[in-house]
């Protein structure tokens, strides 16, 4: 009976251990925005204000959800609340440094099409080494270094 109740003890600590501290394991699950224009909002409904927008290609990591809305946060490390239905699974980027060169090729000898500052989404064609093929939602193509993206 005493060896029972070992065994017993181990099944309780395991299934506290899971109740309470089993979710904050779960990786953050990164999405894209899909839409062309999507409202963050302070809360988990459309009775929430809007706190900002982002536009198409957006990517956020999925904190977590409440019904069809997702808590998430961004590269800038700022949180708030998305419809469900306005998030993908398209792989995307975005760009984390203030200026950010869009190039005809993966390497520096290619020529640079464009700049771009920070917080420009984009969504991820190809990737070659260090280097990311990517397309802005007006249709923009090039590459970029992965150091230069989140």
């Amino acid at each position: 009976m005493a060896g029972d109740w070992g065994a017993m003890k181990i099944l309780i600590f395991i299934f506290t251990f899971s109740a309470l501290f089993g979710s904050g394991f779960a990786a953050a699950e990164r999405l894209t925005v899909k839409s062309p224009v999507a409202n963050i909002r302070s809360g988990p409904g459309t009775d929430f204000d809007i706190i900002w927008r982002v536009g198409k290609y957006h990517p956020v990591l999925v904190i977590k959800k409440s019904g069809s809305w997702c808590y998430f946060r961004d590269f800038e490390k700022d949180e708030g609340w998305i419809h469900n239905s306005l998030l993908g699974s398209l792989p995307a980027v975005i760009t984390n440094e203030k200026v950010n060169n869009v190039r005809a090729g993966p390497g520096e000898t290619y020529n640079i099409l464009f700049t771009v500052e920070k917080g420009v989404p984009f969504k991820v064609v190809l990737e070659k080494g260090d280097w990311i093929q990517v397309e802005h939602a007006d249709g923009d193509k090039g590459w970029v270094h992965k150091s230069l993206m989140w």
